[in-house]
């Protein structure tokens, strides 16, 4: 979705006193840790996840504020790189879905860690090719691995909350492997960050920064 339709939806959920488009999850309880997980490393060193679930100016303001990550960049994954741009895109018909590449210190945050985020505060995971008031493939949850490890423990995960019934409906996330990773244009990175009193980001994005401090103090860093 573009950003004027975006802005623009908004403000007549606004006007309507409509706060759902702030897509969180809604479990009925809190999300566990994963039973399965990577090991946290014992040194300090770089890895990198990439995830995707709805409009990735609000994913990547989250991660920007989790503890262990050295970067946060938004960009389009799953579709080719002659695609790889807002406008086309925003169509839905690239196969991309807006994502976000999480450099990490395995040392300070595991994979599972990370993922635990994502589920909990980052989107909701049981909306099927829409995030809050954006809709498309391109807003769809995927997790896209880059190792078998990445990929066992995102399917060990989902399984494990599934089973539980954490969500009061099926996650909807999908394990695929990552081809690539095409960084979106400059004017989207930090976006949240830049443009904090925009209406679309008041509603969608930062309470879900608010939400990461409230269930993951410990995780949370002001930076």
């Amino acid at each position: 979705m573009k950003s004027s339709l975006r802005f623009a939806l908004v403000l007549i959920a606004s006007l309507l006193g409509v706060t759902a488009c702030n897509a969180k999850a809604s479990p009925t309880g809190a999300v566990p840790a994963p039973a399965k997980d990577a090991p946290r490393a014992t040194t300090s060193s770089q890895q990198t996840a990439v995830i995707s679930g709805g409009c990735f100016w609000g994913v990547q303001a989250v991660f920007q504020h989790v503890k262990g990550v050295i970067s946060a960049t938004s960009g389009y994954s799953g579709g080719s790189a002659k695609t790889a741009e807002y406008e086309i895109v925003s169509t839905g018909e690239t196969g991309h879905a807006e994502s976000v590449q999480i450099v990490y210190d395995p040392s300070q945050i595991t994979y599972g860690e990370l993922l635990r985020v994502f589920f909990s505060v980052a989107h909701d995971p049981t909306q099927l090719n829409r995030q809050g008031p954006d809709e498309g493939t391109q807003y769809r949850s995927s997790i896209f691995y880059s190792n078998d490890e990445q990929k066992r423990v995102a399917e060990a995960y989902i399984a494990q909350l599934d089973k539980a019934g954490i969500f009061p409906r099926p996650i909807v996330t999908k394990v695929v492997p990552l081809q690539a990773f095409y960084p979106a244009e400059a004017y989207h990175q930090n976006y949240a960050t830049l443009h904090p009193n925009q209406p679309y980001i008041m509603f969608n994005d930062a309470p879900k920064v608010v939400h990461l401090r409230q269930e993951f103090p410990d995780l949370y860093t002001g930076k």
